[in-house]
């Protein structure tokens, strides 16, 4: 299932060039998995508070593929690729129309109170399922 996050690219998100200043892509796609988990009826602070553990990213492997500019209307389109008892990968474009802008492959584990990585919270894993 492709979850769909809609994004405008306002003038802050520009450099002198109007071009989107190559960090925001990570902002973007960061708020998209936000609102996918949203959707899926996580809820990240009952997840913090209930079980003790935050979702943080492992790794990011991001490739820049064409520019956005300033007012351009962007989707960002997350899929899962998989998920073991440790880690969820996920697959995320960043579309103009149909033209793939930027692409990134992001691996997401959860972090305990300690800081070490824990696994995924067994009705989290069902979910993703």
């Amino acid at each position: 299932m492709t979850h769909r996050f809609p994004i405008r690219v306002y003038y802050e998100d520009t450099d002198m060039a109007g071009i989107v200043y190559y960090a925001n892509y990570l902002r973007y796609i960061e708020r998209a998995r936000s609102d996918w988990v949203r959707e899926m009826g996580i809820d990240q602070n009952a997840m913090k508070d209930d079980d003790g553990v935050v979702f943080a990213v492992r790794r990011v492997e991001a490739d820049y593929l064409s520019p956005a500019h300033f007012d351009d209307e962007l989707v960002i389109e997350t899929n899962t690729i998989n998920v073991t008892a440790a880690r969820l990968v996920m697959d995320q474009v960043v579309k103009r129309g149909e033209e793939e802008l930027f692409h990134a492959v992001v691996t997401i584990v959860c972090i305990g109170e300690s800081g070490q990585a824990v696994r995924l919270p067994a009705n989290i894993r069902l979910m993703l399922h």
